[in-house]
């Protein structure tokens, strides 16, 4: 049989190794690109944050996150570090419960994926632009602007819009909407936040800090860790973990709790005592040893205090003020950056058109997706690059997985 994948990232190589198991199926993995797996050597900042030990539908979202179940039990987190264990990775888990491999090194994970698509005998084209898929009586044919192939089977891996730079297309949308499916609205997810307020003087700061995502006065994300402050916003894996939700717009406000382990009564008996301690220290250095010197100067000219002024001259009540903003620091949000910097899409193919136990099409059989072309996102963490295992794997078996 004659096994068609369109797209050489994460999904479609595992999709592309699934299939070659079998021997009497004839693999072929076509890729736009020059090379297979370029969006995975950035993963992670380069370190490849291959999987997450704690990945369930809980960490995903889309219409119906619950359409992940079926993959992940089929091809579970432990299934997949057996797998790659046997391609000869070693992998690390944190206590956060990401996954990487030990060599910290993403072109590790690719490399042993593109050795054993050569040993499995998989046909691997690169550079090749796909134009259009058709069906036919039997089969499937897909085309580029100058040739044509003949499939038996197609599973489209293309990924999502993200990440234009490094290979994100709307190619596979597109593919799966000619052949009769649906797509929901495209929003970028795990991407940095524009923010208003006087920020540009932050640029490169970073803080522990519990975050609060509020529309209209109400709390829509909650999340906590690492923030850094850039010229236009903030970035970082905790935003990360809020801008899909800001991706939605409307009146926003992201609130930093900048001082975690402490209540605001705490913050204010340790302004206090500080005051007494020292009553002629400058304001501009009254905040230092809490928080950032930069970050400290922001919060209280944010505040509307004058710099110059000394600790010894803010009041009880100043002091609580002051308190406040630390745990409750605003900032604006202005919007979201673009997919071009985006590392996931959220939407995409309507997972009512395609049964979760195999990934193939309700709507044309024989034809199949995973990965980030379809409507499931994951949270920050390694989730998403476990949905692409999980469905490449199950899509990769071509529905021999089908529940009876």
């Amino acid at each position: 049989m004659k096994v068609l994948i369109i797209g050489g990232g994460a999904g479609g190589m595992m999709a592309a190794l699934t299939a070659a198991e079998d021997p009497g199926n004839q693999v072929t993995l076509l890729e736009r690109q020059s090379r297979v797996g370029r969006k995975l050597l950035a993963t992670g900042n380069g370190r490849c944050n291959l999987s997450n030990l704690h990945a369930s539908a809980a960490h995903y979202h889309g219409r119906d996150p619950g359409f992940v179940g079926p993959a992940l039990e089929r091809f579970s987190v432990d299934n997949t570090l057996e797998f790659f264990r046997s391609l000869g990775l070693l992998t690390v888990a944190e206590d956060s419960g990401r996954v990487y491999p030990f060599s910290d090194q993403a072109n590790s994970v690719v490399d042993v994926l593109r050795f054993a698509l050569d040993r499995r005998g998989v046909t691997v084209r690169c550079g090749c632009e796909i134009q259009s898929i058709g069906k036919k009586a039997r089969g499937f044919t897909v085309k580029t602007a100058e040739e044509a192939f003949y499939a038996d089977k197609v599973i489209v891996a293309c990924g999502g819009a993200a990440g234009g730079k490094l290979g994100g297309t709307d190619l596979g949308y597109k593919l799966l909407q000619s052949m009769g499916h649906h797509r929901t609205e495209l929003k970028p997810s795990l991407v940095q936040l524009k923010t208003g307020g006087a920020i540009r003087s932050l640029k490169g700061v970073r803080a522990d800090a519990g975050l609060t995502l509020k529309r209209d006065g109400k709390t829509v994300a909650r999340t906590a860790g690492e923030v850094q402050f850039t010229d236009f916003g903030v970035s970082g894996p905790a935003v990360f973990e809020v801008s899909r939700e800001a991706a939605q717009g409307g009146e926003q406000v992201l609130l930093l709790d900048l001082l975690r382990p402490w209540t605001e009564e705490d913050v204010a008996a340790l302004l206090m005592e500080k005051r007494q301690a020292a009553p002629e220290l400058p304001l501009e250095d009254f905040l230092t040893g809490m928080v950032h010197n930069r970050l400290g100067r922001v919060i209280l000219t944010g505040g509307g205090y004058d710099l110059s002024r000394t600790a010894g001259s803010l009041t009880d009540r100043e002091l609580q003020t002051i308190s406040h903003l630390m745990k409750y620091f605003p900032l604006p949000v202005t919007g979201v950056l673009g997919f071009d910097q985006a590392q996931v899409t959220a939407g995409g193919m309507l997972t009512a058109e395609f049964r979760p136990d195999t990934m193939e099409s309700r709507l044309c059989p024989g034809l199949f997706a995973c990965g980030e072309v379809l409507d499931i996102d994951g949270d920050c963490g390694g989730y998403n690059l476990q949905w692409a295992w999980s469905s490449g794997r199950v899509a990769g078996r071509l529905g021999t997985w089908a529940d009876t």
